[in-house]
Formats: C-alpha cells, structure tokens, sequence
C-alpha cells in the first residue's frame, strides 16, 4: 500500500537537534578546534589585509616612499600567504573529519534501524526508510563538508569587518549598521521560512521515493492491471507536493543573495558619498576613506556567503531531525535472560554445558540450571491484537510436541501467521503464555530463541551473492560440505549443480535469475544449514509448481526428523501427513484432529478438503 502523505508538521526543535549532532562533533573536538583556529587566521587575514589599506596610503604612497611601500606590500603578501594556507588546510582537514562523522552518524542509524521491532517496519515503506540514508544523510555531508566552514568564516569576516570600520569611522560605521540591520532581519525571515519549506521538502522527498519504490518492484502487478495512468496521477500528486516544498524553499533562500547585494550596493553608493564630503571637510583622511570603502565594498560577498550556505545548513537540520526521529525510536526490548549454550547430554537425558561444538543444544537459566533444547512448544490461552482493542488471537491454546508436525489451515485473517509471529517474538503476546521446554518465551533472549528457530516464508528473500552465500546465511561459519549437504536436504542440490557456475552462481535483483520454485528450495536450504529444532514454513508452496511442491514435501519429510515443525498452508495437500492439523476461525481453534480424524468429523476441515468451502 502507498503510503500516506502526512499534514505538514511544525519543525522540531533546533536546539534538540543541534544537541544531538553535538554528540558526533564532542568525538572530534580538537581536530574541530583545529579547524576553527584555521579558519580564524584565513579570515583575519582577509580583514587585516584590507585594514593595511589605510597606512599603505597615507604612509606610502600621499608620501612617495616606494622603499617603504615595497617593504609594507611584502608583509601584506605574507598575510595572504598565511590566510591561503589556512584555508588549504582547514578545508582538507575538515572534508576527512565531515566524512568520518557521516560514517559514524550512518553507521549508528544503520544499527538503530537494527534494533526496531517489526511493528515499526509495517507501518513505514521501504523508500521512506531508505530516504534517510540517502537524501538526509547526503544533505548533513554537505553542509559538514563546505558550508559549516564558510558560516565559520564568514561569520569571522563579518565581525571582523564591523571591527575595522568602528576604529577607521564610528561616524560613517552608522551608516553601515543600518544596512546590517537591514540584512540581518531579511536573513532571519527568509531563514525561518527557508526551514519550514527545507523540512516539508524532505517529507515530501521520502514519500516520494518511497511510491517509487514500491512501483519499481511492483511493476508486473502494474502491468497486469492496468494501473499505469491512476500511478502516474499519484505520482504526480507526490511529485507536486515536492515541487511546491522546494519552489517555497529556493524561492526564500534564492532571495538572500539579490536581496542583500542590493543592500550592500546602495550602502556603498550612500557610503562612498558621505565619505568624499569627509574627506574634503577634513574629518577622515584619503587612506581612512580608501580602507573604509573597501571594507564596505566586501560586505557583501561574506552575507552572500553566509546567507547562501545558512540554506544548505537548514536542509541539513531538518535531515537530521528525520534522521533523530528514526533514533528516538524505541528498540525492540528484550528482557530475557535465558541463553542457548552448547551441550553434551548424557544417556539419562541431563545435559552439560560443553565448549566446543557438539550438535546439541541447551537452555542456560540465570542460576546455571541447563535444560536440554527438545523443540517443545505450548500456547497457553494466549490472546494477542496488533491494534489495541481488535484481538487476532482470543485466547488460543495449543501445544506440538518434539518432531510432530502441526499444520495451521483457516481463511485469511484466521491468526496463521500471526502465531509464527509471536513464535519467533516479533511482537510479544497480550495476555496468556507461550513456553518453549517450559521456558516462558518472554525469559528467553531473542537472538537465542531466533537461533533456535528457522522460518521459510511465503516471499522469500534471497541477497546480492552467491548461492552458497545465501544458503549460510543463517551460519556464516558453515563449510562448503555444509552448504552442500543443506542444499540435498532441500532437494535443492540437483538444480544448483545444473547452473553455469554451480553453487557459485551469483544472485541478482532479489534472485531474479532463477524461478520462484528454485528461490523457495534456496530459502528452504538457507533454513536446514541452521539445523533447527523448531521449523516454521508460512505457505512455503503456495508459489511453486506441483513437482517442486513434491521436491519439497520430500524435503520437509527429511527435515522434519525430529523437529517441531509448523506449517501454515492455503494447500490442504501439503499437510496431509501433519501429526495434527489446527483448523482456525477469527483468532480461535475450530477444530484439531489428523487429515483422517477431521474428515471423518465432516466439519470445516471437511467441507474445506473436499471444496464446499473455500479458502478465502
């Protein structure tokens, strides 16, 4: 589903946000010190340079001491020299320290995003997520890279200037001031202005990229039903959205620039007026005046500076207000304290925590007390909603003991899934209790539950690789005798060794190169490497052709030697042979009984198998 252009919301406060940028500037502080001190001696030079303006005149030149005025000219050189090389300096200094923030601020959003439960990703689409990475971070990598550098030293130049012309004339400095009035009030509209639209113009940038991405990978549905014109309208609804966001922002921040060197312009013009009449009354010497028109002559191109880069700075903070958005998500919590440790187990059935490898597996309570993983798992009256008040689950009640296979059937909306979901505690239950060994769930840690868990899904999702990469996902450590051996379980073997490259075939495009029926083996493989105790396969045939249905019935019957497995299925002919099939209806168990038990009942099961009610 397309997702939902939110109202336009206030910005959030820049000091918030400012506070948490200063969390990655605090960790470069004296390489950021450095740089400032840099910058300081490049734009004092600036003003210093053009402060000598006034001895060179009055002392060298009304005089005619061309030794002197060689001699004053060399110094000046030097000053410039010494501005240049901090300049060079701090700018390659400050592009490596502004790419190592980036990385951090990246590399710390990319582990938050980690972190989310899952819940979070249903209710956002991937372009939205996606545009933080990218339009967000890219925009704070180019205000750190140039503009925060130049604010830095135009803001120098700016005080600097202010300074000079107070000591060469308080009396034209007046004259100055109101036009720095003038600048600075249209510079704090047109900045407050340019935020507004620099944060609505990111909001409109995710959703856009986000009904792109969606309408990239789902073209084929497109195509088949005939939704190009009713997309593009979308698309062009978004895509104005955007446009009218930052026509408002380059409108405000493309006035800065003429707005303030028209200002400068007239404040030069009146400047230079009112000083020629100084001058001829006697009240400011020649060099004065040449300083002072100078100094005023240049304002503008420190305000222009400091105007332009200010706009690149706000499109920055409002990146990383989105960006801190997604930080102050709070994480997926995990209270448990229950490990899975290796373990050797004796032939009374105890169990020893073991370090090395022994194939054998155990849970590991906080008091030291191990307890053999078996893959025994029991709902006990569990009643769970993803929207409060609208329960999925009403109190369901079911147990599958070590190596049975338990098949979920039911229409859609039943609580299929959702019972995987909570299995694997991508969302925790309401009210009631699941227990694995007669471990409550909720005392497990997750990455040891998950470990001990492997799940096929119905969309499977292969990665940028290998064949055999894909198949050790789920165990990176695995050798190639494994990844082998994982493949023949799955019956996948066969078809990998008639590719060009073997195991060694590269995926592309979501494995776009090979057919649905060959990705599903793959997925099925990628979960057998685990040697999982508890499998779950959520309509993992429901995209495959009858034989690879057989291929991986064949599979699964191999797999399945003594583990728990749960099959949820829109195909009564793929759980046929379950120890016992779980017929659900609105979040409760209608029936349970064999494939045998339930159609001699003549109930739902029945009226479902022999197609006088279908699965909807």
């Amino acid at each position: 589903m397309a997702a939902v252009v939110r109202e336009h919301a206030k910005p959030k406060n820049m000091r918030r946000t400012l506070k948490f940028l200063s969390r990655y500037f605090k960790k470069h502080a004296a390489v950021l010190t450095l740089v400032t001190v840099l910058i300081v001696i490049g734009a004092g030079a600036n003003v210093l340079g053009t402060y000598l303006v006034k001895p060179i005149v009055n002392n060298y030149i009304v005089p005619g001491d061309i030794r002197g005025l060689v001699h004053i000219l060399a110094i000046l050189g030097g000053i410039y020299l010494a501005g240049v090389a901090a300049t060079y300096g701090y700018s390659q200094i400050m592009v490596k320290v502004a790419q190592k923030i980036v990385q951090e601020l990246r590399d710390d959003l990319f582990r938050h995003v980690q972190t989310l439960p899952m819940r979070f990703f249903d209710t956002r689409t991937h372009g939205e997520l996606m545009s933080r990475f990218t339009s967000d971070i890219d925009t704070i990598a180019e205000a750190l890279n140039n503009s925060v550098a130049v604010m830095i030293q135009s803001f120098v130049i700016i005080l600097g200037t202010f300074a000079a012309l107070l000591l060469l004339s308080v009396r034209l400095t007046a004259i100055v001031a109101v036009a720095f009035v003038g600048m600075y009030l249209f510079i704090r509209h047109s900045g407050k202005k340019s935020h507004e639209y620099f944060t609505f113009q990111q909001k409109h940038m995710g959703s856009l990229n986000g009904f792109i991405e969606e309408m990239v990978a789902g073209q084929k549905v497109v195509k088949v039903f005939n939704h190009e014109e009713k997309d593009f309208a979308e698309f062009s609804r978004r895509n104005r959205n955007l446009q009218d966001a930052a026509t408002g922002a380059l409108t405000y921040s493309g006035l800065m620039i003429p707005v303030i060197v028209s200002i400068s312009y007239l404040n030069y013009a009146i400047s230079a007026c009112v000083g020629a009449f100084f001058a001829i009354a006697g009240i400011v010497d020649l060099g004065t005046l040449a300083s002072y028109l100078v100094f005023v002559r240049q304002t503008a191109m420190p305000v222009n500076q400091f105007s332009q880069q200010a706009n690149f700075v706000l499109a920055a903070l409002a990146g990383a207000e989105r960006i801190l958005e997604v930080m102050e998500e709070p994480p997926e919590t995990d209270n448990g304290s229950v490990t899975l440790v290796n373990a050797a187990l004796s032939p009374d059935g105890t169990a020893a925590e073991s370090r090395e490898a022994t194939g054998r597996w155990a849970w590991k309570k906080p008091d030291g007390t191990l307890v053999p993983l078996r893959g025994d798992v029991r709902l006990n009256d569990v009643v769970f909603s993803y929207t409060p008040g609208v329960p999925i689950l009403k109190g369901l009640s079911l147990y599958a003991k070590p190596g049975q296979k338990i098949a979920f059937v039911g229409s859609t909306g039943a609580g299929k899934t959702t019972i995987a979901n909570l299995l694997n505690r991508f969302y925790d239950v309401d009210a009631g209790s699941m227990t694995y060994d007669g471990i409550d769930v909720r005392d497990i840690r997750k990455d040891a539950l998950r470990h001990a868990i492997a799940v096929v899904l119905q969309d499977t999702h292969l990665f940028s690789g290998t064949i055999s990469d894909n198949i050790r996902y789920g165990w990176p450590e695995a050798g190639m005798e494994d990844v082998i051996r994982a493949a023949k379980l799955a019956n996948a073997d066969s078809f990998i060794r008639r590719l060009p490259e073997g195991y060694d075939t590269v995926l592309r495009g979501d494995g776009s190169n090979l057919s649905q029926g060959q990705r599903q083996l793959l997925a099925i493989a990628r979960a057998a490497i685990t040697d999982p105790p508890v499998l779950i396969l959520d309509e993992a045939t429901s995209s495959v052709d009858t034989y690879t249905e057989r291929l991986i019935e064949a599979g699964m019957d191999r797999l399945m030697e003594g583990r728990t497995v749960f099959v949820i299925a829109h195909r009564l002919s793929t759980v046929r042979n379950a120890k016992a099939i779980l017929v659900l209806e609105q979040g409760t168990i209608l029936e349970r009984g064999s494939h045998d038990e339930l159609v001699a009942e003549r109930g739902r099961y029945y009226q479902l198998y022999t197609g006088q009610f279908e699965l909807s």
